[in-house]
């Protein structure tokens, strides 16, 4: 049986992706979340890990008593467990894309992610017109991100980005997030993937957990001072 570790769904980018590959795969497992009450080595969030692993965060993906951290890793080790799901694109140069893509979100748009943390239950436009307008790396973040979606998605004819469902799908799923929390302007058939993306059963029941937390942590909230 898989055990993923999680934060609180409202705030957590990395493990949304591990939680909705999982869940849109239709691959059982338990969830178990653990609070952001604060990141000091004492703390409940930190103590809960210290025996799972010795990094500290999360996701983590425990299976058989065997863990998994980094949500690359994770990713690879589950298309590996259930290979008849298809995770990964089956073509070689799409696989390899596909990989590619997911590289360059674990280490890059570091403007976007600095500047518009993922907030799913926030409406913060005025924050993402100001991001767009005075930071030019949230400018050049957002226009390499949809101009690949746009270019995978005319290449692969969706309705995801490598035609069916894959890994860079729930990878790039906290990103669709930041774009509509912020109301980023995207193009029309970029803001039409972010609506398929948003109506995947397992994006849709990780918004509608997120959405029925109602736990504000206010060292996750940069922009406001209540919910």
């Amino acid at each position: 049986m898989l055990k993923l570790y999680i934060g609180n769904k409202n705030y957590s980018s990395w493990s949304m992706r591990p939680g909705v590959l999982l869940r849109q795969a239709g691959i059982a497992f338990e969830e178990v979340m653990l609070r952001f009450d604060s990141f000091d080595s004492a703390s409940k969030f930190k103590t809960g890990l210290k025996d799972i692993t010795p990094v500290g965060k999360v996701p983590v993906l425990v299976h058989n008593g065997f863990a998994v951290w980094d949500t690359l890793a994770i990713a690879e080790y589950v298309a590996e467990a259930f290979p008849e799901k298809n995770l990964w694109p089956t073509h070689p140069q799409a696989r390899a894309r596909a990989r590619s893509v997911c590289a360059e979100m674990h280490s890059g748009f570091s403007g976007l992610r600095s500047a518009c943390p993922m907030n799913i239950e926030a409406h913060l436009p005025e924050v993402g017109a100001l991001a767009l307008r005075d930071q030019a790396a949230v400018r050049t973040d957002l226009q390499r991100i949809t101009t690949l979606w746009s270019s995978l998605l005319a290449e692969h004819g969706g309705p995801m980005l490598f035609g069916d469902f894959s890994i860079a799908d729930a990878y790039f799923a906290p990103v669709v997030m930041r774009l509509k929390t912020y109301a980023l302007p995207v193009p029309t058939e970029v803001q039409a993937y972010m609506d398929r993306v948003c109506a995947l059963p397992g994006v849709k029941a990780w918004i509608d957990d997120a959405l029925a937390e109602k736990d504000f942590i206010d060292f996750e909230e940069p922009f406001r001072l209540h919910p």
